[in-house]
């Protein structure tokens, strides 16, 4: 028998094709546990909660030109599976280097495009190397995918959850399929239609305004196109395609919500503005020029509404350029510049814009790929994620999350990846680098918490200096 197969979305295939030596297309994690989980008990979360999206049990084959999505007629949940444990007492220093070494390995194309790894015995408790493949979902779907293993108790009901099954496909002709596919698309134009003249008559300067969104997009794309490489720095070096990974003690979250309020501003600001410091004290560490111009990181936008369920995976996302002042050192100021930039932003459709050039990428030639994805790869330094995670500890398999850290991959030339995720008050600040970029990972993480501190410091002395006024 023939396995089941499913045609790859376009944009789906656009990440698949960014799989380079330098710079695989995975999603990783690393999720640290109080204690041991049971392999018996972590097997069965998997089944039921993980593998009832079909695409984990779905090899990647290509015929041609096109790219499906293969039902793998050998897929062993031991084959993804794996117990492993750090030599001796090993701790957080071992787990990154380990962390380090697997983020640098492809995945198994031969198999569905997913690998965890059990660490056994780690500092008393376990943990959970996670890497999957871009290509099946973006980092936000992914996460939450992942903390649907977790319960908000140590001992959850587990019940069993039925695989869905594909709905069967209309037999028949290719005439009547394609009449099918006719009558689909006349329907959709109907509805379009309808929409359009609805809005009309609700609201008469409805054309003007659709006209004057379409101008906007037309203006992004431009400014995306001709926006300048970035400066030549340290931070653009030749990648080998060896990566170093390291993550920070994690900050407390109401310090960074009542610096944010201080400031005026949001929890999204302080965090940029507190990576924006670290970089800018990487550059003056290592006795570097810092760009005029300060540098820009690809930020991931999320198009999927975050209060429905993930019910299907695949990529919904765009990406922003963001322009990070490393060249303002003073804390308050970078903070205003990061959020006049992050606020210009917000009023533009640049995400819109990415989201529609991969689809257009994944439908064109390969060559085509390669060349946009270096256009826009010059355009940044490196690529800055930051996922709100659960506000409370979640258990999984009985045993509590302590920290857990999340990264998206790089692609073309960028060879920085830096990861902010908030979870049971705290927040966490991790970062993948190439070893070929001359930057100390672990370095990086204490100038962050640093630079942090600096801006909290300077919010609650303006705050004090305000009062005095008042008060006067």
């Amino acid at each position: 028998m023939l396995a089941k197969r499913s045609r790859m979305t376009s944009v789906d295939r656009s990440w698949l094709r960014m799989d380079t030596p330098e710079n695989p297309m995975m999603i990783s994690a690393v999720l640290m546990f109080e204690s041991p989980i049971p392999i018996g008990r972590l097997k069965r979360l998997l089944e039921e909660r993980f593998l009832k999206f079909s695409r984990f049990r779905e090899r990647v084959v290509q015929k041609g030109d096109r790219v499906y999505w293969e039902e793998d007629p050998l897929f062993d949940l031991d084959n993804h599976l794996h117990l492993i444990a750090l030599p001796g007492n090993g701790g957080k220093k071992e787990l990154q280097a380990l962390a380090s070494d697997f983020n640098s390995s492809a995945l198994d194309f031969r198999r569905p495009l997913w690998q965890i790894h059990y660490i056994d015995n780690y500092q008393g408790g376990c943990a959970l190397l996670i890497r999957i493949h871009h290509c099946i979902a973006d980092g936000i779907s992914l996460v939450r995918v992942l903390l649907s293993l977790t319960d908000k108790s140590p001992e959850p009901k587990l019940e069993r959850v039925a695989h869905k099954r594909g709905k069967k496909r209309p037999k028949g002709t290719p005439a009547n399929r394609f009449l099918n596919r006719l009558v689909d698309s006349s329907q959709a134009g109907w509805q379009q239609a309808r929409l359009f003249v609805n809005s009309v008559r609700d609201e008469p300067n409805y054309p003007l305004k659709l006209a004057t969104t379409a101008g906007s997009i037309a203006i992004d794309l431009l400014k995306l196109g001709l926006a300048p490489s970035e400066p030549d720095t340290s931070l653009k070096s030749q990648l080998v395609g060896r990566k170093h990974v390291a993550w920070a003690e994690p900050l407390a979250l109401d310090d960074v919500k009542h610096c944010a309020k201080l400031l005026h501003g949001t929890i999204n600001d302080v965090l940029l503005c507190a990576a924006t410091g670290a970089l800018s004290r990487h550059f003056i560490e290592h006795g570097q020029p810092v760009p005029d111009c300060g540098i820009r990181v690809a930020v991931p936008f999320n198009l999927r509404p975050l209060d429905q369920p993930i019910e299907t995976l695949g990529n919904q996302f765009g990406l922003v350029l963001v322009s990070l002042p490393i060249e303002v050192t003073e804390p308050i100021m970078c903070f205003k510049q990061v959020q006049e930039n992050m606020n210009r932003l917000k009023r533009s459709y640049q995400a819109q814009v990415t989201y529609s050039l991969l689809d257009l990428f994944g439908r064109g030639p390969d060559v085509l790929e390669r060349r946009a994805l270096d256009l826009l790869s010059n355009k940044a330094s490196a690529v800055l994620t930051n996922v709100p995670g659960p506000r409370h500890a979640v258990y999984l398999g009985g045993s509590k999350l302590i920290q857990p850290m999340f990264w998206v991959p790089q692609s073309g030339s960028i060879g920085i990846g830096m990861s902010i995720f908030s979870y049971d008050n705290t927040v966490q600040f991790g970062i993948t680098i190439d070893k070929g970029i001359q930057a100390d990972p672990i370095a990086v993480m204490g100038y962050f918490r640093d630079s942090f501190q600096n801006l909290y410091d300077a919010a609650l002395k303006m705050h004090e200096r305000k009062e005095l006024r008042h008060a006067s």
